[in-house]
């Protein structure tokens, strides 16, 4: 058999369709306005709105769980009415707004005569662009990535190629993000930062609206004649939806508002969710199907004490350098915020290293299983709040902490990621019984989101009290830092090992027939 030469369709660049790359700069620039909101949140409200710390703690685990959990939502709507292009456009209109709100400032919050005064109109207007944000990732999210599956026909081999560039442009997104948004947020002004994060939505939306002629008709309603259908009157279906939308933003903003009544809900959602799982398997699943069931279960608690570790970059993390950390190198002062883009910049060294070495161990007979793989993942993590914690109880001559033992912790923390995070999906489409399947997709988006409240909660274990200047004793605070990252260390370890230890158990579950 001889290789034919490859040759580019017309609707393809470089060997792919010209729609990836409308979703490569799309989810680029969308993950570029994310991330450099939210390596900027805790800061700003600890900073220029005098938040406490366990409010700021409190306020963050509310919005990042939201966030997680809205996709489920969003992705249910797009594939029974709206499909993926309408659904994509109508979260990165939303998020354009919700970004660009973060811009307004208001007054800069002060103490006088003992008490806090904050601009209340100000936080509204914040708390109702963080709504915005919540309600527009729901709906660009979870669709962007179905729309790159669809551009390849099925068995196509370029497939894993393709996804392999896509979530390339979301590291990209991310990193450059983090440096620049960064810097201009905390050098220049809040506002500087969150509006370049504005300005990189609209390019995002403007590239998607631009290139959507390329997505080859894959995006489009599932049933186009029942967007028209009349609902209400004068209104048809999607008019209606769109407006449900907009009501959806109003209701997030008064939850959002009030985070103890988020993290009562996600509880709530978690009990409710685990409760129906259990009828399920219990009523209706085969013995094989249920211990199959029962390993998903356990993969996606796991899951659960993963990322409540891993989103302490984003809050713990983020204070602790800011406060206790020396953080110049190659005579650079890097803020805090910046160097949360170390977490991208390992996954670009790291991912092809994997990448390479997995098909290797498989051909040898070494290939951890999905509960090892799992299982190191925690570990890693436990050892990224282990170097931590030594770093924290061993600080320099000026009495703060030594910035390479942070990037250490970085380089960790993302081999556990890359362990554990790529297969996650993948073991959902393989363990849950078929007519579940979007059900435990959405309990693994949903545990990511209860993760978030977990880390807040675990964040504010380490809360610093601030006087009437915003001083602070820096070895008492390193103190606190270090007692949580050394509790947070044996966790991720204990857990990591206990999850080995049940690796035999639970391959026999994967395997079962």
């Amino acid at each position: 058999m001889t290789n034919a030469a490859v040759v580019t369709a017309p609707g393809e660049f470089l060997g792919h369709p010209k729609g990836l790359y409308v979703c490569f700069f799309t989810e680029m620039w969308e993950r570029f306005s994310f991330y450099g909101m939210k390596v900027l949140l805790l800061l700003y409200l600890t900073k220029y709105h005098l938040f406490s710390d366990a409010d700021g703690y409190d306020l963050l685990g509310a919005y990042a769980g939201l966030v997680y959990a809205m996709p489920v939502l969003g992705g249910l709507i797009a594939d029974r009415y709206l499909g993926m292009r309408k659904s994509v456009i109508l979260g990165g209109v939303l998020l354009c707004a919700g970004h660009l709100g973060m811009a307004f400032e208001g007054e800069q919050a002060r103490m006088v005569d003992g008490a806090l005064v904050q601009d209340a109109f100000a936080l509204q207007v914040f708390y109702f662009s963080l709504a915005l944000i919540v309600m527009g990732v729901g709906f660009l999210k979870p669709n962007i990535s179905t729309i790159v599956g669809r551009l390849y026909p099925d068995h196509d081999p370029r497939r894993d190629s393709g996804f392999t560039l896509f979530y390339m442009g979301i590291n990209l997104g991310a990193f450059a993000s983090a440096l620049l948004c960064g810097w201009l947020g905390e050098t220049h002004g809040w506002h500087y930062g969150f509006g370049a994060a504005g300005l990189g939505m609209l390019v995002g939306l403007g590239v998607f609206i631009y290139g959507q002629k390329h997505l080859l008709g894959q995006a489009e309603p599932r049933d186009p004649a029942l967007l028209r259908q009349r609902v209400a009157g004068a209104l048809n279906r999607e008019w209606f939806i769109y407006l449900s939308v907009v009501g959806g933003v109003f209701v997030v903003w008064v939850l959002i508002r009030f985070p103890p009544a988020v993290h009562w809900t996600m509880h709530a959602a978690a009990l409710a969710l685990s409760l129906g799982i259990g009828w399920f398997m219990w009523k209706h699943c085969t013995r094989v199907e249920s211990q199959r069931m029962l390993v998903l279960i356990a993969l996606i608690v796991f899951s659960i004490v993963f990322w409540a570790l891993y989103e302490q970059s984003y809050g713990s993390w983020i204070l602790y350098s800011d406060r206790v950390m020396n953080r110049e190198a190659f005579g650079i002062e890097w803020t805090a915020s910046q160097l949360a883009s170390l977490g991208a910049f390992f996954i670009f060294i790291l991912s092809p290293i994997f990448a390479w070495l997995w098909p290797r161990l498989d051909r040898a007979g070494l290939n951890p299983s999905t509960p090892a793989k799992f299982g190191l993942g925690i570990a890693f993590a436990g050892l990224s709040f282990a170097v931590l914690a030594a770093s924290a109880a061993a600080p320099e001559d000026n009495g703060k902490a030594a910035l390479w033992w942070f990037v250490a912790a970085y380089f960790l923390i993302e081999i556990g990621e890359l362990l554990l995070s790529p297969i996650g999906l993948s073991a959902v489409t393989q363990l849950s019984v078929a007519r579940v399947v979007s059900l435990m997709m959405g309990a693994w988006f949903l545990a990511s989101a209860y993760a978030e409240v977990v880390a807040a909660w675990l964040g504010k274990l380490s809360s610093v009290e601030l006087d009437a200047t915003g001083a602070f004793d820096t070895a008492e605070a390193l103190d606190k830092y270090a007692s949580l990252f050394a509790d947070l260390g044996w966790i991720g370890l204990g857990c990591g090992v206990f999850v080995l230890l049940l690796t035999p158990w639970l391959k026999r579950g994967i395997s079962s027939r």
